[in-house]
């Protein structure tokens, strides 16, 4: 589909890492951003299997902040305290 745009350099479809399913997303780099650009316009709302497409240039990840997950000492068990 993005072939007929230009060189793909790349595609990473995103699974779940649970169940290595397809999360309905993923990411298709190409050799120059013209090339980019045509795919983006062309294929941005045409309808796949039923679906419309949502094609756009990829944003860099934004940092949601507090850390999270995962392990480490918190000093009273976790944050919660018992309550009887």
């Amino acid at each position: 589909m993005f072939e007929e745009f230009g060189t793909v350099d790349r595609v990473n479809i995103v699974t779940d890492r649970d169940t290595g399913r397809a999360r309905g997303f993923g990411f298709v780099e190409m050799n120059n951003d013209g090339e980019g650009q045509k795919a983006i316009a062309a294929l941005n709302g045409r309808d796949l299997d039923g679906r419309a497409l949502n094609v756009n240039e990829a944003r860099p990840k934004e940092n949601r902040g507090g850390g999270g997950g995962g392990g480490g000492y918190r000093g009273n068990g976790g944050g919660r305290q018992n309550r009887w």
